[in-house]
């Protein structure tokens, strides 16, 4: 029984340089059953993600030297492990820019303990969650592929690289091709039933995905928007 709780057990690293944030932090996760690790610095982190492998960051973006966006950055090169920000500032360009470096989350400082371990809990299911998808390659056109089996999708041949919560999202569209799912549909099934309400993740990784995938994004064939109602994939041989 004690090496399964062990193994059930999962590791977040806390990153800050407050002391008295850092502990409210780790007691908060301590008593919800979590393993905590702390480092000050983003060079500290980054070593404690290489040599500890945690199941979570969380990552302050306000650190001296090497603050958090850094930090992320360079934990990105290096490894896939969910990282949830904690800002001050809680305006829409760090949070964009946070997500566009890799992150999976954001908090706004002040925030709750309920919050704040509702996000863990949810970011690490997303991370676990093994997406049923078919064993098979679809051939939208001669311009875009979708390799399931991969995970992975090709753009005239060449493959395009799609981070984990990219490569959901596109799941769900493609696999309801022609049906036009909701803003909550797709938050509820991507992100989680506590992101019922953040709108801004879908249209934001909706946007990521028409970069990578559409031959022009401000004119996308494939991921097409139905206003105020949500989002579709193309019936194959609609374009």
């Amino acid at each position: 029984m004690e090496e399964l709780k062990t193994t059930q057990t999962k590791t977040i690293l806390v990153v800050d340089d407050e002391p008295r944030l850092i502990e409210a932090v780790c007691m908060n996760l301590e008593v919800e059953g979590f393993e905590v690790s702390v480092a000050s610095s983003g060079s500290e982190a980054l070593g404690k993600v290489t040599s500890e492998l945690p199941d979570l960051v969380i990552l302050d973006v306000m650190m001296p030297e090497m603050d958090g966006f850094e930090t992320l950055k360079a934990i990105r090169e290096v490894s896939n492990v969910p990282v949830i920000m904690l800002t001050v500032k809680g305006e829409e360009t760090d949070r964009v820019k946070g997500l566009d470096l890799g992150a999976d989350d954001y908090i706004t400082k002040p925030f709750s303990p309920r919050e704040l371990v509702s996000r863990v809990r949810a970011a690490l299911r997303r991370a676990e969650m093994p997406t049923a998808a078919p064993k098979t390659e679809i051939r939208v056109d001669d311009y875009l592929t979708i390799d399931f089996a991969r995970r992975r999708a090709l753009v005239r041949g060449k493959e395009v690289k799609l981070r984990p919560t990219e490569y959901r999202l596109l799941y769900h569209l493609v696999s309801n091709a022609g049906r036009v799912l909701t803003h909550e549909t797709l938050l509820r099934r991507v992100w989680g039933y506590e992101y019922r309400n953040e709108d801004q993740y879908v249209w934001l990784y909706i946007t990521y995905l028409r970069q990578k995938l559409e031959e022009n994004p401000k004119k996308p064939r494939y991921i097409l928007g139905e206003r105020g109602i949500g989002y579709r994939f193309a019936e194959f041989g609609e374009n």
